[in-house]
């Protein structure tokens, strides 16, 4: 990986550097990674948008500064990327109903000189999973969720989970405390959505799923471990909470973390976050450019084999 002081100097798009054309970017820490480009340019490509869409990366005290750098050259959009996302969702004067809820940002814009902010993250992973599941002849209906870490990634994903009608949803973080906050936070749209949410330590997290009638149908890996080569569970843990038609997910994307590698070797169907990321993008880029998706469908498939085409 490079040097961190290379990658500010390498993926920092200037909005001056592109006349003539509007300016988005994705920002993060670390952000040399990041596939969203491709994304945007391939939906800009399909719709004949005119736009420029780069890296930006961020400082982890930095990300207010960057942002408003950005905005003030003249950028039109930002998504947001991990560590961030809260912070996002913090600055932002306006906040769409689904930021709201998941109290956390994944894309941020001007509009009447104000800061707008929306979280897609949650519909992204909702799409992604119903094409995964429906291609195993599952569905979300009444799936037990089991979402491991309580950061920006979770909150977002919870509230548009719940809307598909699954019947639980587990969160699993390091820290209790954080997790039940969490659960504290959605708790009373469960009670009317009539999910059981509950908040779990991961270290302790098999000693009441070990019965073959109360495993996950399906686990979501939140954290950021598979940007490096670790797991957030055990591979036996896995074992001890899955059932045969679990799906194991993965956000991160663009390589087979050890995660999804222990799912596979276990039998599991295992996934990696690309079809999130892909499908979120769809819904910032419909935003920005003002499109509406049933007047003017992105081709979501495409914009998936254009990405796997770089590994």
């Amino acid at each position: 990986m490079a040097p961190v002081t290379n990658q500010a100097i390498i993926d920092q798009v200037n909005p001056k550097d592109h006349p003539g054309k509007d300016v988005y970017g994705v920002i993060g820490h670390p952000i040399a990674h990041s596939k969203s480009p491709i994304i945007h340019a391939y939906f800009a490509k399909q719709t004949n948008q005119s736009i420029h869409y780069g890296r930006i990366f961020s400082e982890l005290n930095a990300f207010k500064e960057t942002v408003e750098e950005f905005f003030a050259r003249g950028g039109k959009g930002l998504n947001i990327t991990v560590p961030f996302k809260l912070e996002a969702y913090a600055l932002a004067q306006k906040k769409t109903d689904r930021a709201q809820l998941a109290k956390a940002a994944n894309v941020l814009w001007l509009k009447d000189g104000e800061l707008w902010c929306d979280n897609t993250d949650g519909v992204g992973l909702t799409r992604d999973l119903q094409r995964l599941l429906k291609n195993q002849q599952t569905s979300l209906k009444n799936a037990k969720v089991l979402i491991l870490g309580a950061g920006g990634a979770a909150q977002g994903v919870i509230d548009p989970l719940m809307a598909e009608s699954v019947s639980q949803i587990t969160i699993a973080n390091r820290t209790f405390a954080k997790a039940d906050q969490l659960i504290a936070q959605f708790q009373p749209s469960a009670m009317a959505a009539q999910v059981h949410l509950e908040a779990r330590d991961i270290q302790n997290l098999d000693q009441s799923k070990t019965q073959a009638n109360d495993t996950f149908d399906l686990i979501i890996n939140a954290t950021a471990t598979g940007l490096g080569d670790a797991s957030p569970i055990s591979k036996e843990l896995i074992k001890a909470i899955s059932n045969p038609k679990t799906l194991a997910y993965d956000m991160v994307y663009g390589k087979e973390t050890r995660f999804m590698q222990d799912a596979r070797e276990l039998g599991l169907n295992a996934s990696d976050g690309l079809g999130m990321l892909v499908e979120q993008a769809a819904l910032a880029f419909e935003i920005w450019r003002h499109l509406k998706g049933a007047d003017s469908p992105l081709d979501i498939d495409g914009a998936i084999a254009a990405v796997r085409a770089t590994y």
